[in-house]
């Protein structure tokens, strides 16, 4: 499998991104670029609990209505979500409808809501690794879990947060920019 390829405006970009429009977009725009805040990163967490099992991309496309839906992933206001809360979720066809899931977000709203400010987000990034400066030279070379990402699980499962394992939590700190996984040769690199 190689591990760059080049799109049809000439760039070379991770291969993973394929030939999709909007996961170019997203590869280009978003995906390793540092983000913080304690809403931006509650929303990340979220969606990527319900990727659990799925294509990102299908996360991607869902994400609009994701937000509409889930109040622009406000904590306090996802917190306050009740029992006919969740059957309007799982009436919606807009997003992934897993009852486990839409409980974890509400459940993991509430823990963020309790936190002071900016405490989820100064959270999230102490696992962040130092930067080594070296991006990987391949896709093999880029891990599925990382010690820093087993670490971060077992924190935020101490603190009762759900849908955070260690693949989760990595693709989380992939795509959130605490680590940077471009492959050498992409733009983005």
């Amino acid at each position: 499998m190689t591990s760059l390829l080049t799109g049809p405006d000439a760039i070379d970009r991770c291969a993973w991104v394929g030939d999709d429009a909007e996961y170019r977009r997203y590869h280009d725009e978003e995906w390793g670029s540092p983000l913080h805040g304690d809403r931006r990163l509650f929303e990340k967490m979220s969606l990527e609990g319900f990727q659990a099992g799925l294509a990102w991309i299908t996360i991607l496309r869902k994400r609009p209505r994701f937000r509409e839906v889930f109040a622009a992933f406000d904590p306090a206001t996802v917190a306050s979500f009740g029992e006919d809360d969740v059957e309007r979720l799982m009436a919606d066809a807009g997003i992934v409808r897993n009852r486990a899931k839409i409980e974890a977000t509400i459940g993991n709203a509430r823990l963020v809501r309790d936190m002071a400010d900016g405490e989820f987000d100064e959270l999230m990034w102490s696992f962040s690794p130092p930067a080594s400066g070296a991006s990987p030279a391949s896709m093999a070379e880029v891990p599925g879990v990382t010690p820093e990402s087993t670490a971060m699980s077992k924190e935020l499962r101490r603190r009762g947060f759900r849908f955070v394992g260690p693949t989760t939590m990595y693709a989380l700190m992939q795509s959130a920019g605490m680590v940077d996984d471009h492959i050498v040769g992409c733009w983005r690199g």
